[in-house]
């Protein structure tokens, strides 16, 4: 018997090993909101302003440490013209990632004055 097949045969082995699932039926589990505020005013609105944040300020933050990068990899580069030039280009594409970012949060900023919408936050009670 090869390895394939050896492989094959304990991996159909271990799927066949539940032959049921120990599922229980539960009770309906509330959340005492009066001792847990924060859980359970928890919306999907709030993942997605919460993944907008962090993903904005995550790329601003990986911009902002390629422009250091650069900056370092420039004064490295001690006038030799390949170095400069590499790092010349760092420069200016973390210069366009944070040009980006910013017209990112102020697109989003416009969105929320002209249709009064807050895309960041969420809040769509205007609506």
């Amino acid at each position: 018997m090869s390895k394939t097949q050896k492989v094959a045969l304990v991996l159909t082995g271990a799927a066949a090993l539940p032959g049921r699932v120990l599922a229980v039926t539960g009770e309906n589990v509330s959340i005492n909101s009066t001792k847990y505020p924060y859980i359970a005013n928890i919306t999907p609105t709030r993942y997605v302003t919460a993944a907008i944040n962090i993903l904005l300020g995550a790329a601003g933050i990986a911009a902002f440490i390629f422009l250091l990068w650069g900056g370092i990899q420039w004064i490295l580069a001690g006038g030799d013209k390949e170095g400069t030039e590499k790092a010349r280009k760092k420069i200016t594409n973390a210069l366009i990632g944070l040009a980006v970012v910013f017209s990112a949060y102020a697109l989003l900023y416009i969105i929320r004055v002209l249709f009064n919408v807050d895309v960041i936050s969420l809040n769509l009670n205007n609506i």
